[in-house]
């Protein structure tokens, strides 16, 4: 499941959005700290939350960050999307 919602800033005209995967290889807090540590290197990215319970990655970004780059960063760090 992936999903992305947008949020507009009034003050700046920044649009953030936030995309939600569930990655179902994430079984501990060191996988939560291995994805935050790959999404946090990518341009745009704002904010990483991992739920190790729900295997759920949260990414707050702006538009230099697109849902495609994220997939394949976690692709790279060894997460599969669902």
């Amino acid at each position: 499941m992936i999903n992305e919602t947008r949020n507009k800033n009034t003050m700046n005209e920044t649009i953030n959005k936030t995309t939600t995967v569930i990655a179902p290889d994430i079984v501990c807090g060191g996988c939560a700290s291995s994805i935050k540590n790959a999404l946090g290197n990518l341009a745009g990215v704002e904010r990483v939350d991992v739920d190790v319970a729900t295997k759920t990655v949260k990414v707050e970004h702006s538009e230099a960050a697109s849902r495609d780059s994220i997939i394949a960063a976690l692709d790279r760090a060894g997460y599969s999307v669902q």
